[in-house]
């Protein structure tokens, strides 16, 4: 059995409501957030495993598979997330405020799923036109603290 870090309880009470993992992935999902929180370097998979005191515990082929091969979605991740914000976060009744972005990663090659010639908006020049993959980003607008 793999060690696990120690996981606060007060984090482990928010990771714990979403919980839309196997057992398995949970508790990597678990050990990837910790690190995440606990890391002051580059917040990749091997700066995850490394805050988190798995660097040399855990072989990294365990994180990585999370992300490419482990049997989650994505999708239904940031919908309890949103759940999670809303109920927790905004006063009951309030407008919920959503900030979205389309922003365009400009890569090239054969092999790069999804890269197209696509709207650039922050191109310069008179054909806002970029090769990549835009990615679509939807933010949940909260104010913390009665301080924006």
């Amino acid at each position: 059995m793999l060690p696990s870090p120690p996981v606060p309880a007060s984090l482990l009470a928010v990771l714990e409501t979403l919980r839309v993992f196997t057992a398995p992935s949970f508790e990597t999902f678990t050990a990837m957030v910790t690190g995440l929180v606990a890391q002051t370097g580059a917040g990749t998979v091997t700066g995850m495993l490394t805050g988190a005191g798995l660097a040399r515990a855990w072989p990294h082929d365990r994180a990585h598979s999370f992300f490419s091969r482990a049997s989650w979605s994505v999708e239904i991740l940031g919908i309890a997330l949103a759940h999670l914000i809303v109920r927790k976060l905004l006063p009951h009744g309030a407008a919920v405020t959503v900030a979205v972005d389309d922003t365009l990663f400009k890569r090239r090659g054969k092999k790069v799923f999804g890269a197209a010639w696509q709207h650039d908006g922050a191109a310069a020049g008179a054909k806002p036109v970029g090769r990549g993959t835009c990615f679509v980003v939807v933010g949940i607008v909260v104010e913390l603290c009665g301080c924006r």
